[in-house]
């Protein structure tokens, strides 16, 4: 079996004037403990570096938060929601400026996953990919957000079955989407677990719809 080992490095840029709010143990052990790799990157090791801009108010929540660099596909998504996870456990010295704007570099980087030898080419291709595939899974939740509101669709459900099999979104997608999404309600992250939940609704299968009514009410 292969091992995953995902080595994470963050720093964050501060003003030479402005105080340093500090996460107990610090956000590069936060992020090691909490990353979920999403199913895309890890399947076709996209890595490399995300900066993630975020503001903190005087209680140490994020009440901002935004790519400023990102490198495409769902890494960038998993770097932006671990900010927010960390949202409330931030340490703010008194006087703090929340308008201050935080850049956290998060280099992401998969080791022993067979990844070491790829051309890094074979990336940027996968993250082209991605972006393509995201047009076709959108048209297939619309389908079936519009069939759940009772709205005409004018696309035929035998068209959407045959995209569905094209991007290989089966049962096993589904299971693994399901386990991310269990994985995010462990660590207290309900909202993005709830989108995951969604996003199996909205691909046609009723294996969320107990989690839906359980945690997304």
């Amino acid at each position: 079996m292969r091992r995953l080992i995902l080595i994470i490095v963050v720093s964050a840029f501060f003003s030479a004037s402005a105080q340093q709010p500090t996460l107990k143990n610090g956000l590069e052990s936060f992020v090691k403990a909490n990353t979920i790799y999403p199913m895309f990157a890890l399947d076709n090791c996209i890595q490399g570096t995300i900066e993630v801009g975020f503001k903190l108010n005087k209680k140490g929540k994020v009440i901002y938060a935004a790519i400023t660099k990102g490198i495409g596909a769902d890494l960038d998504a998993e770097a932006l929601r671990l900010i927010k996870l960390s949202s409330g456990k931030w340490q703010v010295p008194v006087g703090y400026d929340t308008t201050f704007l935080i850049r956290s570099p998060m280099k992401f980087s998969l080791k022993d996953y067979g990844c070491e030898n790829l051309n890094p080419a074979s990336a940027g291709l996968a993250i082209n990919r991605y972006n393509d595939e995201m047009k076709s899974i959108n048209k297939i939740a619309n389908f079936y957000r519009n069939a759940a509101l009772g709205i005409e669709n004018f696309t035929e459900e035998t068209e959407i079955i045959a995209l569905k099999e094209e991007l290989g979104i089966d049962d096993h997608f589904m299971n693994r989407k399901i386990a991310i999404a269990e994985k995010k309600i462990a660590q207290g992250d309900l909202q993005s677990a709830c989108e995951d939940f969604k996003f199996v609704k909205y691909m046609g299968f009723k294996k969320a719809d107990k989690s839906l009514a359980r945690y997304c009410k």
